[in-house]
């Protein structure tokens, strides 16, 4: 198992099912890489969605609601891959992601994780701009060496909002991250965004 394909959810039933099927389309050797969906405890149809998919993906049910940090590292923790890469559940893969983040993750011994350019887009896919991960980062699309992850700590799950910036700020503190000038991520905006 090369990478494994952390997605996090909770009550996204509008758009669950296309990052889903965002990420178990991706032009990547299927045996090679897995999706895990973490539901961190739904109370809309999410959950109902997730099990649609059967054996196409791995999921996780929390019962209770705890917070991005502490779905992510449940994730994390279950995860075979070598490579360890976040999709939240209202956003979207290119369906070269993993081919080109793994090839330049793989060739770069001294990266420790890579980050790719993304598009923003609005609720009905329609492409707004496109954003520099180097100039104005975001936490998903960036495809993590595990053993580091783990290394470091993982996530502080006392921190709900802005915990990718402090994840990121102690990852950088050991670890270099290379960046891949291709808009490979789907960022979707709307009025529920958590960034809100």
């Amino acid at each position: 198992m090369q990478v494994s394909i952390v997605i996090t959810c909770y009550n996204r039933e509008r758009f669950i099912s296309r990052a889903i099927r965002s990420a178990i389309s991706q032009r990547f050797p299927r045996e090679q890489f897995e999706v895990i969906v973490v539901d961190d405890g739904s109370s809309d149809n999410s959950q109902k969605i997730i099990r649609d998919f059967g054996d196409e993906i791995i999921p996780i049910f929390l019962k209770n609601n705890r917070g991005l940090p502490a779905a992510r590292n449940r994730g994390i923790k279950k995860a075979k891959g070598r490579f360890v890469v976040h999709l939240d559940s209202d956003d979207y893969f290119h369906d070269e992601l993993l081919h080109i983040e793994y090839l330049h993750l793989a060739l770069n011994q001294d990266w420790g994780a890579v980050a790719c350019d993304y598009l923003e887009v609005d609720a009905n896919e329609a492409h707004m701009r496109r954003g520099d991960a180097r100039e104005e980062p975001i936490a998903c699309g960036i495809m993590f060496r595990k053993e580091n992850l783990i290394n470091i700590g993982l996530y502080d799950e006392r921190m709900l909002l802005c915990e990718d910036e402090e994840l990121k700020r102690r990852y950088e503190a050991e670890y270099k991250i290379g960046y891949v000038h291709l808009p490979l991520y789907r960022y979707t905006r709307h009025e529920h965004n958590i960034t809100n």
